[in-house]
């Protein structure tokens, strides 16, 4: 009797996968899920989607070591955020660029978000980049003192004020702008 129970419940349990699955393949091959920009995601698809990306980047930046971070490097990494990030991300006092507002998902203001993420975890972000996001892989056009650098500006973030973050630039903070410790290196 126990042996004809387990095996109901094996068969109940490969034909609930089996139509799970069909149903899956019918959404994807049907084009019924609609992946539009201007449209958010269902509660579900997006926890799923977020909650993949954040354990995916973690487990990948767990072996990473962060150097010390100076002044130096998060006056470079200033200019390399304010040349390439502020348009999605925005800054301190500057809003990010008008068109930004239509990406999925929304970029994330750094000036807070970065409170969540470890520098390890930022120099990943920042590196590889996150698929079907619009955040680009910065590794292969910028090597990796460049992208430390971006990353210790990013930590730095959320306890600057707005005036530190505009004088940045008006102290030499730009993009590539040959300081000793962030020269821009890009591959």
């Amino acid at each position: 009797m126990k042996q004809i129970q387990w095996r109901s419940f094996g068969f109940g349990v490969l034909a609930l996968s089996m139509l799970l699955f069909a149903a899956a393949l019918i959404t994807v091959l049907t084009g019924a899920y609609d992946v539009a920009a201007d449209d958010r995601h269902t509660p579900l698809v997006g926890w799923g989607l977020d909650t993949t990306m954040r354990n995916s980047v973690q487990s990948r930046a767990d072996n990473l070591t962060t150097p010390a971070f100076t002044p130096a490097m998060i006056a470079s990494g200033a200019g390399e955020y304010k040349a390439m990030c502020q348009h999605c991300h925005g800054g301190i006092g500057a809003e990010r660029a008008e068109w930004a507002g239509g990406m999925r998902p929304h970029p994330p203001a750094l000036a807070s978000a970065a409170k969540g993420w470890s520098p390890e975890e930022v120099f990943w972000l920042v590196k590889h980049g996150i698929k079907m996001s619009g955040m680009p892989a910065f590794g292969g056009s910028h090597d990796d003192p460049t992208i430390w650098n971006i990353a210790a500006f990013v930590k730095a973030m959320p306890t600057m004020s707005a005036e530190r973050y505009a004088a940045y630039a008006s102290e030499g903070g730009d993009h590539g702008n040959g300081d000793e410790a962030g020269q821009a290196h890009h591959n």
